[in-house]
């Protein structure tokens, strides 16, 4: 797959059997990473620094830092 001229290329891409999509990405000398988006408008991203991020698709959303801080905004976690 291209890398779509970011700095990273999808090694990975496919659907679940509950309608989710997800996509994996090699970003070289850095790791690898990879993304989930769910039929609920919800999302997860999973970095190779270790950083995650998640958004509710309702308002809510949550980022963790490489070293475990986490930072959460207002709204419905569901």
């Amino acid at each position: 797959m291209s890398s779509n001229g970011k700095d990273y290329t999808y090694t990975g891409h496919g659907t679940n059997d509950q309608g989710n999509h997800y996509c994996s990405r090699d970003h070289g000398s850095s790791g690898t990473g990879y993304h989930y988006s769910n039929t609920n408008g919800s999302y997860y991203y999973s970095n190779p620094n270790g950083s995650t991020y998640y958004n509710s698709g309702t308002g809510y959303s949550q980022y963790t830092t490489p070293s475990g801080q986490t930072h959460k905004s207002n709204g419905s976690s569901k």
